[in-house]
């Protein structure tokens, strides 16, 4: 970038790559950076390398854990109900679940969504795990909470198809989230209300 020093551009073209950050808040990021404190500084910095080097997944729903927890606390407390799963798409919607209180089963995260245009499939989620999971019985509901949007509803179809076989009940959570919406934003009666209305998916 013209008339920036590099540290600075390289900072901005860093913030750039986040998700919904723009060059205009890269900028406004990065020279928020510019004016704290050194401590401040070095506080984001280990905090951005400890995200990477201290966070793993679970083995048994993917959802994130700290390294050396594992299975993670949810998948590890024996008052959950084991015979039921949530399968969701990011670990962001585990914590919006269990904001609520409703839901005492297991989860399984997906880390996406079923998106051709994207050039994502099956095979690049963790539907794999979620179906050596299932196969090893015991499973009496799998509750799809997949984001009510196009590859939410792309991704929970799929899904439906193929544990009709292997579950003896496959509900999808009810329509009390907005098309278009995601879990993260959703307050705890409206997921509430979907949790409470899921139905079986139709086939």
């Amino acid at each position: 970038m013209a008339g920036l020093i590099a540290p600075v551009a390289r900072l901005i073209e860093e913030f750039s790559k986040l998700p919904g950050i723009g060059t205009k808040t890269a900028q406004r990021l990065a020279y928020h950076v510019l004016r704290t404190s050194p401590d401040d500084a070095r506080a984001l910095a280990a905090a951005l390398i400890a995200v990477k080097e201290d966070v793993a997944y679970c083995s048994v729903c993917c959802n994130i854990t700290e390294v050396g927890n594992d299975p993670c606390d949810i998948c590890a407390d024996h008052r959950r109900d084991t015979a039921r799963i949530c399968v969701v798409e990011e670990p962001l919607d585990v914590l919006a679940i269990e904001r609520t209180g409703e839901f005492r089963g297991r989860y399984h995260v997906l880390h996406g969504a079923i998106s051709p245009i994207d050039g994502i499939g099956p095979d690049r989620l963790r539907t794999r795990e979620l179906m050596a999971r299932v196969g090893e019985g015991g499973i009496e509901e799998v509750i799809l909470a997949t984001n009510p949007n196009l590859e939410g509803e792309a991704t929970a179809m799929y899904l439906a198809d193929v544990l009709a076989p292997h579950v003896a009940t496959v509900t999808r959570i009810a329509r009390g989230l907005p098309v278009g919406g995601d879990l993260e934003y959703a307050d705890d009666v409206t997921l509430i209300r979907s949790l409470q209305g899921r139905r079986l998916v139709e086939r």
